[in-house]
């Protein structure tokens, strides 16, 4: 059995990787900290948990983290890399959910994420935890960085076409939705119903911290830099991302054989029949990501539809993806999920 440490189990990330990590056959959950609700059972807080978790919120202190095998951050950002030195150090391996080691450049990070890294020298070590990616250096990794939401929408989108040169990387474009989730498990305006609901809008126009991620995934599959023009809007749903990209043709290709081939092998990217339009409730509180790609009237701009759910495939079930490859477990154990719908 695999000995799991959840940091931060109050957040929606954090009672995703719950409920999955609940139903692994492989895990046993020891430990779930929260300074704010310490001796508050789980249960109480999440309902959805009752049968299934048994545990109490400790502290950090409390928590016994270095008798872990494995230890999940589901924290904000800037919290893994002032205690990932030390359980790393004890032989336990991490798995970050938030940003703290995903942009290999530190200064590039600090500027995007406003405060100083407390753990630079870990940075170059860390594996970015996109499994379609970086499977192989996964399995032996310490440190995993698990993306973003709209990171893996958008890389996973643009990689077959980047991989294959068929596309100019030099003018790419994603238009990415989110539900409101993405926004976490806290009180703001923006996210109340009243001011959500029934409303559409795009933010972080002129820059948002997951542009560097994106680009950074995007500059290695092209070998070269990018030029990304990255707009997300926030949708009233609760779940789920649906982002759509645009790149120009500079080669011709089978579009469809091409995304096909890319993903044949893989367990949680799903490639649809040609003329495909993806909905995001065709993936809700799934690990799947499913891709359509088109060329509107056979002209030369190529357009791929990407959905996911950003708790999931986005969050919390790629870390139990990861967590399973690094462990050698089957790589979908645990995550073996139909989406729920309606």
């Amino acid at each position: 059995m695999i000995k799991v440490g959840v940091v931060g189990g109050t957040g929606y990330t954090g009672v995703e990787l719950l409920r999955l990590l609940a139903l692994h056959p492989q895990v046993r959950l020891t430990a779930i900290t929260s300074r704010g609700e310490a001796g508050l059972p789980v249960a109480e807080m999440f309902p959805s948990l009752r049968g299934r978790v048994d545990l109490r919120f400790v502290t950090p202190q409390e928590a016994a983290l270095e008798q872990c095998d494995v230890v999940f951050f589901a924290t904000p950002n800037g919290i893994a890399m002032k205690q990932a030195a030390e359980l790393v150090a004890a032989g336990v391996r991490v798995i970050d959910l938030a940003a703290d080691f995903r942009i290999r450049d530190v200064a590039e990070w600090q500027k995007w994420y406003g405060m100083e890294h407390a753990a630079p020298e870990l940075v170059a070590e860390a594996v970015y935890g996109l499994p379609e990616v970086n499977r192989e250096q996964i399995r032996s990794a310490r440190i995993v960085a698990n993306p973003g939401c709209y990171p893996t929408a958008v890389q996973l989108g643009f990689l077959p076409l980047i991989e294959a040169g068929v596309i100019d990387p030099a003018h790419l474009v994603a238009d990415a939705k989110s539900g409101v989730s993405g926004a976490g498990r806290k009180a703001e305006v923006h996210t109340l119903f009243a001011e959500a609901a029934d409303s559409f809008k795009a933010y972080g126009v002129p820059g948002h911290r997951h542009l560097p991620e994106i680009r950074q995934g995007l500059a290695r599959a092209a070998q070269g830099e990018v030029g990304l023009t990255f707009v997300p809007h926030l949708t009233p749903m609760i779940r789920g991302i649906h982002a759509t990209l645009y790149g120009r043709l500079k080669a011709e290709a089978d579009l469809q054989a091409l995304f096909e081939q890319r993903y044949a092998a893989e367990p949680f990217v799903d490639v649809l029949p040609t003329g495909s339009h993806p909905e995001t409730r065709s993936v809700r509180a799934s690990n799947m990501c499913r891709i359509a790609v088109h060329r509107p009237q056979g002209q030369d701009v190529v357009v791929v539809l990407s959905v996911i759910d950003n708790l999931v495939k986005g969050a919390a079930g790629q870390a139990v993806q990861n967590m399973n490859i690094m462990f050698g477990c089957e790589e979908t154990l645990g995550l073996d999920i139909v989406p729920v719908s309606p």
